[in-house]
């Protein structure tokens, strides 16, 4: 199922970069909370509508999209685990992630549970964007306690490449007796 997350993020991003190169671009509508059910309707036909919020899964994983017109904000949440037990460790490296191995998911909490949460404004939202943060998101929930990332690029300037380096460099340690 990773796969099939990590060719969808590769299909989206190479579709829209293709799209920007052979023809003008053309503005989609406003996001609005009716598109926004829609688009989630597509994905999973079985999604449920709870006043402004809308539930489904994909690939297994539970999400949460809540919209706030008066706001302008939507929120794509996938919860992960219970936050009582997280340890400062654990919190430094989730905020680590956050800053360059998350990319637009973020690793949160609330209500006591820790989160994978995808924010963004609801009315310039496009769709292509809409489904990057859900496959982000499912990726920061999935590879929480690994690689805390949310698909296959880092941001450069931050922790994570050093930690990588160096669990890289004790694998390779261990493997020299082999």
């Amino acid at each position: 199922m990773r796969t099939f997350l990590i060719a969808l993020v590769t299909v989206i991003w190479a579709s829209a970069a293709f799209a920007e190169e052979t023809e003008p671009a053309q503005a989609e509508p406003p996001m609005t909370f009716e598109r926004l059910a829609a688009i989630v309707t597509a994905l999973d036909p079985e999604a449920v509508a709870r006043g402004a919020a809308l539930e489904f899964s994909l690939a297994d994983i539970p999400i949460i999209v809540i919209a706030d017109p008066r706001a302008d904000r939507m929120r794509a949440m996938v919860p992960i685990a219970s936050a009582q037990g997280l340890t400062e460790a654990d919190l430094m490296r989730m905020m680590q992630a956050n800053f360059d191995s998350a990319l637009d998911a973020r690793y949160a909490v609330a209500h006591g549970r820790l989160w994978g949460v995808f924010i963004h404004p609801l009315s310039p939202l496009e769709k292509d964007q809409f489904l990057s943060g859900l496959v982000q998101t499912i990726t920061v929930a999935r590879t929480y306690g690994t690689a805390y990332t949310g698909g296959g690029a880092v941001f450069g300037g931050g922790d994570s490449n050093r930690i990588y380096r160096e669990l890289l460099e004790s694998l390779r340690k261990k493997g020299e007796a082999l």
